[in-house]
């Protein structure tokens, strides 16, 4: 037990262990030590003929891809994966690592252009794909981006294609000894302010901030994890994958979020632990009600990407019969900073990002002169440890911006400690707006206008302003039917908020901006607003 803090400051407990392994390494100990329990179930896209694999079959998979792979190319070479969800981008994930290789995660519903900016500049020498996804042969995908930046990789391959890998696994003593400080991964972020970075990971950052965020979720030999997060992130391919096999859990691969399928699949399966975000959440209630399935095998549920309402808290952990816990990390943290626990109230897991996971320390620091702050005085959020990544791929200047000299990683996220430790997330550093001299937090806006029955979504952004500096802007789509009125609004606004923080521009729009992975573009919407193509109500 930690006295009251009086600083958000959290520093780095030894309530855990570090491992050297690398990726390909956590399989082989797995296989050794369960070869006959069950590892790996894919469902596929019909809800009949699930496939499954032992961990002896998983490693013999893998080891085929691998096999495919280590003849070609020099370990630390760089392979791109462009798949969505299923056991062969398992099989590729460990096959790349059994190989030293370094693999490059694409999302699937990438246009050419997209691919090929990432393939350029992660300098991939081999493109590894999905067939079809949603009625897009991805192969023809990748044809059309190579030749937009005349591209020109080693290998192109379908991994759906059963002939696409050696029918014998590779030899183990023909495969290079990886180092776990070696890089295992490069993912690539949203691009919320711009092109995508490739953030760079190393093996033993993965394969322990995946076995610590399971430990803390006290997962087992006896779960039967439900994924359904994608696989090209880390929530999926590290969370989810390297996470289950160093617990020897079963893993259930979810092609793509369907909650009927979902909530079939934890009655059949006997699930005891998935992930869903807020919205997959609600969308799981509903399901739930229309048509009830047997679900007390289910014990716990993972939650984040955004803020739980209480009331979601308490329908899920009641109508599921579940404990929920929430996780908060950056794609740059492997992905995990801070975790809630078992046993933590409903007001802590719907309020709070919980606190610094073991062995890694968390500070909130005043944006403009780097100070610690005072327990919940708001400020960015920074972090330091095992879990912080290797940098971006060939982006020095963004990477010294990312990690200071004394190697803290700094979030972006704007944070409050309170003084347990526990923290909770108050906007973005850099959609912070200043108003005549006033800091003003688009979250706290943007949540008290989500409980407007008119808005769907919002996105709250800050507007250039000769006099004020900037101006509070709002773009919303409408729920269903509703025409909001833009006085009704400020109105709304001006009775739960300080009046200079209510909106003075006010946009309607049938969709918001986002990015691949779904989140709000507020540049793109503060650059259409200054030039003039969006029009105020």
């Amino acid at each position: 037990m930690h006295a009251p803090l009086t600083q958000s400051f959290w520093p780095a407990t030894a309530d855990g262990e570090l491992f050297d392994r690398n990726c390909g390494d956590v399989l082989q100990e797995a296989a050794l030590r369960d070869p006959d329990r069950i590892a790996l179930i894919d469902p596929g896209d019909e809800r009949a003929g699930l496939r499954r694999w032992t961990y002896a079959q998983l490693l013999h998979e893998s080891m085929r891809a691998a096999a495919l792979l280590a003849p070609r190319f020099p370990p630390g070479t760089h392979v791109a994966l462009f798949a969505a969800n299923s056991a062969e981008w398992v099989f590729v994930q460990f096959g790349a690592a059994l190989a030293g290789l370094v693999l490059v995660t694409v999302n699937p519903a990438s246009n050419a252009a997209e691919l090929a900016y990432i393939l350029k500049q992660s300098r991939a020498r081999a493109v590894l794909h999905q067939s079809i996804y949603r009625g897009r042969k991805l192969g023809e995908l990748v044809r059309d981006a190579c030749a937009l930046e005349g591209l020109k990789p080693e290998l192109v391959a379908a991994i759906d294609d059963p002939a696409c890998y050696p029918t014998e696994p590779a030899n183990p003593a023909s495969l290079p000894r990886v180092e776990p400080c070696s890089a295992a991964m490069i993912q690539y972020t949203s691009g919320t302010t711009g092109n995508p970075k490739g953030v760079l990971l190393s093996h033993h950052s993965i394969t322990n901030t995946s076995r610590i965020m399971a430990e803390i979720k006290g997962l087992g030999r006896e779960t039967i994890n439900l994924s359904v997060a994608p696989l090209f992130h880390t929530g999926g391919c590290v969370g989810g994958v390297l996470g289950a096999v160093q617990m020897g859990s079963t893993l259930i691969v979810q092609r793509a979020f369907e909650p009927e399928l979902m909530l079939d699949l934890i009655e059949a399966e006997q699930v005891t632990y998935t992930f869903a975000v807020p919205t997959m959440l609600i969308a799981l209630l509903e399901a739930q009600r229309l048509r009830p399935r047997d679900l007390s095998s289910l014990a716990m549920v993972f939650s984040g990407g955004s803020t739980v309402p209480v009331e979601i808290v308490q329908r899920t952990e009641r109508e599921f019969g579940v404990r929920l816990i929430i996780g908060y990390g950056l794609t740059e943290t492997s992905p995990a900073i801070t975790h809630t626990r078992p046993g933590d109230s409903p007001r802590d897991i719907s309020e709070t990002i919980g606190r610094a996971i073991p062995l890694v320390e968390v500070k909130i620091v005043d944006p403009q002169s780097g100070a610690i702050q005072p327990v919940n005085e708001p400020g960015e959020l920074c972090c330091r440890g095992f879990n912080v990544m290797l940098g971006y791929y060939d982006m020095p200047e963004a990477t010294a911006e990312a990690i200071d000299e004394d190697g803290w990683l700094h979030t972006g996220d704007l944070c409050a400690m309170d003084d347990r430790g526990y923290c909770r997330v108050t906007g973005r550093l850099k959609d912070m707006i200043i108003r005549g001299g006033e800091n003003i937090y688009p979250r706290e806006i943007e949540e008290v206008l989500m409980t407007h029955p008119a808005i769907a979504s919002v996105a709250v952004f800050g507007i250039a302003d000769d006099y004020w500096g900037e101006q509070v802007a709002c773009a919303f789509v409408p729920a269903i039917g509703a025409q909001p009125d833009p006085g009704e609004l400020a109105s709304f606004c001006q009775a739960r908020l300080a009046r200079h923080k209510t909106p003075k521009f006010w946009y309607s729009m049938a969709e918001l901006p986002l990015t691949l992975s779904g989140k709000i573009q507020k540049f793109a919407l503060s650059a259409s607003a200054a030039k003039g193509d969006l029009t105020a109500l």
